[in-house]
């Protein structure tokens, strides 16, 4: 990938510059009837303030004047039970860069209600992406600092296979059951989520049946899921859940698409997930970056403190990655990619 400033004429160079120093606004804008709240993350004149969110404390302008920026928009779509706080050092780098970020709450796969994540939840996540881009774009404040026909679209984990769909792949729930009788002990976490995980003991194969008796019965519905807007000009889809799509329909992508893997994820593990999908694409997307020691939550940024039990093993990073040195270029990374494919 070109260095950012490679790609951006002096007027652009001034103004990134300038942003660079700038503060970051933070809003919620209402989402469409039936959704939760879009949280907007942008360019903003007013002064920043520690802002408590959970567990996490941002340096926010919350509700502060917009600015324009660069007149772009990129939409997030966080991972299972996810937040947007987990992502705010990425969307801050994207704020500094120009960008308006956006980012739905995915209904009953939030950090609100997790009652219902999986393929439910991905068959409605590409369309509540949409909505949110419809959300930003009736706000007063927002739209006129923003031109919507070339909007970017991030997601990791869940959130990832939300932009591998966005990105023109299509997959079924028959798919993903199909995937998970064959592959269920090699790929369990991927088929269970948290419920339950293998020891090793006996009991593995009364959770192995319990498991596989409830995903035949709930996905088996072969209807290919797919999502088009096109608005949507760039595409980047980190750790995603994969498994489940047709490969061939993401062999030529719809629109740029860039992935970002991590060789030590234990819940979706490479080789059944992001490898395939890197394997059909190559070289019509782009690999942003893979992280040799990253585990899955290692682009979680910042990680939620504290995380212990299966969710700890899951997410914490593990001992060799260096969050420190990895993390900012990464991030940098991910800025650039977009920067490439939606400036002009």
């Amino acid at each position: 990938m070109p260095r950012l400033f490679f790609l951006l004429p002096a007027w652009g160079l001034a103004l990134l510059a300038g942003l660079a120093h700038g503060a970051m606004g933070l809003s919620e804008i209402p989402g469409a009837d039936g959704d939760g709240p879009v949280t907007v993350f942008y360019p903003s004149s007013s002064e920043t303030q520690p802002v408590r969110r959970g567990r996490f404390t941002l340096e926010a302008a919350h509700q502060g004047a917009p600015v324009r920026g660069n007149g772009r928009l990129i939409v997030v779509s966080h991972g299972s039970g996810g937040a947007p706080w987990v992502h705010t050092d990425l969307i801050r780098g994207m704020v500094d860069a120009g960008f308006v970020v956006a980012m739905p709450e995915h209904k009953a796969d939030n950090y609100k209600d997790g009652s219902n994540p999986g393929p439910d939840s991905w068959a409605m996540r590409p369309a509540e992406v949409s909505r949110a881009i419809d959300a930003t774009a009736r706000d007063a404040r927002l739209a006129p600092l923003l031109s919507f026909d070339k909007v970017g679209m991030y997601g990791i984990s869940a959130g990832g296979h939300t932009a591998l769909s966005l990105a023109g792949g299509r997959w079924s729930p028959a798919a993903f059951a199909r995937h998970c009788e064959a592959e269920l002990e090699g790929d369990f976490q991927a088929c269970v989520g948290l419920i339950t995980r293998l020891t090793g003991s006996w009991f593995d194969h009364i959770r192995k049946w319990g498991a596989l008796f409830v995903i035949r019965r709930r996905f088996t519905d072969a209807a290919p899921h797919e999502h088009h807007d096109p608005r949507i000009a760039a595409v980047v889809a980190g750790v995603p859940f994969s498994a489940d799509f047709d490969l061939a329909t993401l062999a030529t992508p719809g629109v740029p698409l860039g992935l970002i893997t991590a060789q030590q994820d234990r819940w979706l593990i490479p080789r059944h997930h992001s490898d395939p999908v890197l394997a059909a694409c190559l070289p019509r997307c782009e690999l942003i970056a893979d992280l040799p020691a990253g585990g899955h939550g290692s682009l979680l940024s910042p990680l939620p403190p504290g995380l212990t039990g299966l969710i700890g093993e899951l997410l914490n990073d593990p001992p060799a990655f260096d969050r420190a040195a990895a993390l900012p270029e990464l991030n940098r990374k991910t800025t650039a990619f977009f920067s490439a494919h939606l400036l002009p």
